[in-house]
């Protein structure tokens, strides 16, 4: 039987800007602590105020071994526990508090034996045994000029367990496993006091109150996890809402939650980003029961899969979001993004950006349904959703090409949609050989073929647009991770597309390896090129794929890649975020400092613009300079709303068609056949023809069976006919079988053929 946890909505969140009069310390990583070295589970009493610790060791904080930031240091273990006894002297004047935490790369906390903060290990409630693991790891940020991260403790749970008197802060810090180079724990806890009264010590120097959001331009979205800590799986859930009064109004902490207010699943997301402090979410919206609710959020698509982005080591706050425009300048499909600032459990957590998962469905990747029984004939070849990734190691997830990255390492393709788990043996198979059958081909003697070469298996524009996005932003990841494309059914078009884009933050110069600072030079096959498939430097040995992406390039050129439109675009998003940034970078102050990978590091906000607009320019200079091919005028119709739309085309001839839509009045005393239908019954009826062109010709037609006399349905109708013209206007009487015009008192102008 499932069960259901139920949770109360706790809206509107404590507030830190209530009563408060100035932050102390009541402890700090260099006081004195007593410790466990975890060789051996430490007594289950050990969290316990009444613990009696005296045969633990006492040493000055911090307490951990490697990266030299550690006042006493142990021996290599995979956990150590720490306790500290404080004196707390009015519990009334304390209106909240916050712990910092070093640490390397994982801790819970404990306040006289309740949990307050955890990270990377375990979920709520789970006490951690000695030689666990941690789950993902995490470096000191201090020894390197950092800050230790911040986990505001929530007021509920602060004001049911801190005691007037003596109280016992316990921390388990645990190393990722024995054998890593480095373990420690410096910890820092503070209280918000809302009188004058000094009991305690000032806070460090590096000290900032949490900050507080009151309103915003942007949406606000809140989160509150009723104490439970966000992990990296299993998902916890919880409560979100969402402020928005709409484009060009404030958003107040205070106001209703207008746009969502209920339940959603959430964990964090990412692979190497899981190490920033800021913290980037994965999450689904739920109904009170546990199912997916799809709703829709700011304005975008419904769905259920949504997540928040956390731009941090991109310090303009745009790389993703321009890229994604782009995209849809470009005319692709690119996940919906939309600004918004985040507060989680009463704490800002800075500018975030919603947006939708890669997922297949009607308004995301529009392609087929690949279900449990499509095992053949059409409906096996489509519609999948691949990528090409890092190699996940979960058995089954992915398969190793048989044509190996250009340095010769082995090249991993990952299932996305459907997941490999859910996929039948006929299914699995069926993707892996075509994709097998498109490389065998590009690799052999006639891939340049028309007819049996590689554009017979991709859709050639689409991997010339991802070719231009990534050398465009010479993005270090692109071609080699996070590169998704998807096949629909072989009756829809069937061809492998590149797209949609994804994960562009270590993009437009901003990393320090690879040349990816550089704004000359191709990705594609330098920088981090080696780990790239060889797919797009074989395509360029093709003289016609090379003529399409200059044409391709020089169109985009004078548009959405002008310079002047880059930089007006990005002008008009800073203005847009003015407010929020400063708010972000008081929350994250990396403004001035390295966050790895960053190439240039700008003292400002603005510095950091220019930068990216400065880089920009420099490159799209150098590769109009650069890049192959010679764009010769192709005519066709270049619409892509007409149904003979030529993508190959680059000069309108005129030729486009369109679908057309008729609608005609036919009334007759006799049954009759009209395009293929026998008329034996008054009624609309609707028929749909194609033209050499592949247009559809929409004919409807309302036709009354008047088996009587036709003159009586006139008399039928609430309404004057003032006149009968034939179809060029000219007043006539009524004719059998010709096609006349009744016009009548209303405005209503019927066209007719009145057969006996």
């Amino acid at each position: 039987m499932r069960k259901y946890i139920a949770y109360f909505f706790l809206f509107p969140f404590f507030s830190f800007s209530q009563n408060i009069d100035h932050w102390e310390t009541v402890i700090f990583d260099y006081d004195m602590w007593r410790y466990f070295e975890g060789l051996s589970e430490p007594d289950s009493n050990w969290r316990q105020l009444s613990f009696n610790d005296s045969s633990w060791l006492i040493g000055q904080g911090g307490i951990g071994y490697g990266d030299g930031d550690d006042s006493t240091i142990i021996n290599a273990v995979t956990s150590l526990y720490l306790r500290k006894n404080f004196l707390i002297i009015d519990t009334s004047e304390i209106v909240s508090a916050v712990l910092h935490v070093d640490y390397d790369d994982a801790f819970v906390a404990y306040l006289n034996n309740v949990e307050i903060a955890r990270a990377n290990i375990g979920a709520i409630g789970d006490n951690p045994v000695y030689n666990q693991g941690s789950s993902s790891l995490h470096e000191a940020q201090m020894y390197q000029g950092g800050n230790p991260d911040l986990f505001v403790i929530n007021p509920q749970i602060l004001n049911n367990v801190l005691n007037q008197g003596n109280n016992v802060l316990s921390i388990q810090i645990h190393n990722d496993n024995i054998s890593s180079s480095d373990l420690t724990g410096r910890i820092f806890l503070s209280l918000a006091i809302d009188n004058s009264t000094t009991n305690y010590f000032p806070t460090p120097s590096w000290f900032a109150p949490p900050l507080v959001l009151t309103s915003s331009n942007l949406p606000i979205i809140v989160i509150n996890t009723n104490g439970q800590p966000i992990q990296d799986d299993p998902r916890i859930v919880c409560e979100m809402g969402i402020i928005d009064n709409g484009f060009g109004n404030i958003n107040s902490i205070n106001d209703p939650f207008n746009d969502y207010n209920g339940n959603i699943s959430i964990e964090y997301r990412g692979s190497s980003s899981q190490s920033f402090p800021k913290k980037a979410y994965a999450l689904e919206t739920q109904d009170s029961i546990g199912n997916n609710n799809n709703v829709s959020l700011l304005g975008m698509p419904i769905e259920n899969d949504w997540i928040l982005y956390a731009p941090y080591t991109d310090k303009s706050l745009m790389r993703n979001f321009i890229t994604f425009d782009l995209g849809r300048k470009m005319g692709n499909y690119s996940p919906r993004t939309v600004y918004c600032e985040l507060v989680v459990n009463g704490e800002y957590r800075g500018i975030y950006i919603l947006m939708e998962k890669i997922k297949r469905d009607n308004d995301r990747i529009d392609i087929a349904k690949l279900d449990f029984d499509d095992l053949a004939g059409d409906s096996l070849t489509g519609g999948y959703i691949i990528k090409v990734d890092k190699y996940t190691g979960n058995g089954g997830a992915d398969w190793v090409s048989n044509f190996p990255n250009i340095g010769g390492d082995p090249l991993y393709i990952q299932y996305h949609y459907p997941e490999a788990n859910v996929m039948q043996p006929q299914q699995l198979d069926y993707i892996e050989n075509f994709v097998d059958s498109f490389e065998s081909v590009l690799a052999g003697p006639n891939f340049m073929d028309s007819v049996i070469g590689y554009a017979k298996y991709i859709n050639t524009n689409s991997f010339i647009d991802l070719y231009i996005i990534n050398e465009l932003s010479k993005n270090i990841d692109g071609y080699r991770l996070s590169t998704y494309m998807y096949k629909d059914r072989d009756d829809n078009g069937g061809k492998l597309t590149m797209g949609p884009f994804w994960d562009y933050n270590l993009a437009y110069g901003n990393a320090d390896y690879c040349s990816g600072g550089l704004t000359y030079g191709w990705e594609v096959d330098g920088g981090c090129g080696i780990y790239n498939p060889f797919w797009f430097e074989r395509l360029l040995d093709d003289t016609l794929y090379q003529n399409k992406l200059k044409c391709r390039w020089e169109y985009l050129r004078a548009r959405s890649f002008h310079e002047d439109s880059l930089s007006s675009f990005i002008d008009s998003i800073a203005i847009y975020l003015d407010d929020a940034q400063q708010r972000n970078f008081q929350k994250w102050n990396i403004l001035g400092n390295y966050v790895w990978p960053n190439y240039y590091v700008g003292n400002t906000y603005n510095d950091e613009l220019i930068f990216l607009k400065d880089w920009i320019g420099e490159r799209l200079i150098w590769i109009d300079s650069n890049i192959v091919g010679n764009c010769y005028e192709i005519l066709g119709c270049t619409d892509p709303l007409a149904c003979n739309f030529d993508q190959d085309a680059n000069i309108n001839d005129g030729s486009c068609n369109y679908t057309t839509t008729s609608y005609d009045t036919l009334v007759s005393t006799i049954s009759l056949n009209w395009n293929g239908i026998l008329l034996l019954n008054s009624g609309d009826y609707t028929v749909i023809l194609s033209n050499s062109a592949g247009c559809d010709s929409i004919a409807n037609i309302n036709f009354t069976l008047n088996t009587t006399s036709i003159y009586n349905l006139y008399n039928l109708k609430n309404r004057v006919l003032i006149q009968i013209t034939d179809i060029l206007g000219r007043e006539t009487e009524i004719h059998r079988n010709s096609p006349t015009l009744y016009i009548y008192d209303n405005g209503i102008v019927e066209k007719r053929i009145v057969i006996e």
